[in-house]
């Protein structure tokens, strides 16, 4: 995550008085303590309240394009799509999370048991937590990286006994592999091994609807460098933050959109803002090339840092 110092106090904003997302900011505040979080390995106390605190955390959902809500919380995304057989969910959030989705999607119009399809970008507690619980509410397929699962599996496994605990499935249901197309209805997503946070990580890329425009989005799988272990995960990671980089500049179908999996990580909860004073005819605010190429940068010089860190680790 980008980072600085930790200056500015979190918003406690109540969320309905001012944008969907008030309460969860500023961005530079939350990346500041995720990134002292990430050099010292101790939650700072700003953050683990923040983090804690259910009231903050609960957010409505929104609509974001035509064809796209967010039904997530504070500081994890989870994203609906509509399309016309169903809908498809990318990522699952955590308990006691899990009911809140499940509210938000309702408060929407939609019925959870539409779902058909639920693509999961990593297997850590906060975008998977909530699989085991929506497998058995929807009936929808679950959508993983072979890694993906495996690592759930592991995470879940080390939750029992602590506050928190989670499941997951005994078997796997789908287990996408690079480059894999799925569809539902009329939507096509496709799915890319970006593999550094976790080794299991994905990457989805699909398109979203603002009138008549269309664009190419990405809700790029895992972004923060506090599960590395060793050079040759970060080199993994800073391959994939390439490999999107070069997606993005494709002058054959360009990716203009970034739908992150935490919405502190690009500036997402002042976007929003934005997005609420849109005007018709206003260009779309997270219509934003240069913001992704501008936040893929970032990631990879921290990666790059970080990648000495680790180098001289194994070099003793």
């Amino acid at each position: 995550m980008a980072g600085g110092t930790a200056n500015a106090q979190i918003s406690q904003t109540a969320a309905a008085e001012v944008t969907p997302m008030a309460g969860c900011g500023p961005s530079s505040t939350i990346n500041a303590l995720f990134t002292e979080f990430g050099r010292t390995g101790k939650m700072p106390e700003e953050l683990g309240k923040w983090l804690n605190n259910s009231e903050i955390q609960s957010i409505p959902p929104f609509k974001v394009f035509d064809n796209v809500y967010y039904v997530g919380i504070c500081w994890v995304s989870a994203w609906l799509l509509k399309t016309n057989d169903g809908l498809v969910l990318i990522d699952t959030l955590y308990e006691p999370y899990t009911d809140r989705l499940l509210e938000n999607i309702k408060k929407l119009g939609f019925d959870p048991a539409d779902i058909k399809l639920i693509l999961v970008t990593h297997g850590h507690f906060d975008h998977a937590g909530g699989i085991s619980r929506l497998k058995a509410l929807t009936k929808a397929k679950i959508a993983m990286t072979r890694e993906g699962w495996i690592e759930a599996r592991e995470d879940a496994q080390k939750s029992q006994g602590k506050p928190g605990a989670w499941t997951m499935p005994p078997a796997a249901d789908l287990e996408i592999k690079d480059g894999e197309i799925l569809t539902v209805g009329d939507t096509r997503i496709q799915a890319f091994a970006t593999p550094g946070h976790t080794w299991g990580t994905a990457s989805y890329v699909y398109d979203v609807k603002d009138g008549k425009q269309t664009y190419k989005a990405i809700t790029v799988g895992g972004l923060g460098l506090n599960a590395i272990d060793r050079p040759k995960q970060v080199e993994a990671y800073i391959s994939s933050i390439d490999r999107i980089k070069k997606m993005v500049n494709d002058p054959r179908h360009p990716i203009r959109v970034h739908l992150t999996a935490h919405p502190f990580s690009n500036g997402m909860i002042e976007t929003v803002a934005r997005l609420k004073e849109r005007q018709p005819g206003q260009p779309h605010p997270m219509d934003d090339a240069a913001g992704i190429i501008k936040q893929l940068d970032q990631l990879r010089l921290g990666a790059s840092e970080r990648l000495k860190v680790e180098q001289a680790k194994t070099a003793k």
